[in-house]
């Protein structure tokens, strides 16, 4: 939150939360104090590996899961999500 509030007062045209998944918490307070920026989530790499791979495991469906975690993320008060999985996204939300 203090690096948040530093951002702001810096004059910041955005605000980010990294890992994005792991931060969900963090995503909708400063949504709740700071709701006139966007807010960036940034889903990092190991997000990415620990999804691809369970997906490889057989543990759960990649495309139910992306859809899950994206909704948890827009619910939480993501305006923008930045992910490696946007090619596939984009496939899914085309369909």
């Amino acid at each position: 939150m203090r690096a948040a509030e530093r951002d702001v007062s810096e004059g910041a045209d955005f605000l980010m939360v990294k890992p994005g998944l792991a931060y969900l918490d963090l995503v909708r307070q400063v949504k709740d104090k700071y709701p006139n920026h966007p807010m960036f989530i940034y889903q990092v790499s190991g997000e990415y590996a620990m999804l691809y791979h369970g997906d490889k495991a057989g543990a759960f469906n990649l495309d139910t899961m992306l859809m899950e975690i994206l909704c948890c993320m827009r619910r939480a008060g993501a305006d923008v999500i930045i992910t490696y999985f946007a090619p596939r996204i984009l496939e899914l939300i085309s369909k």
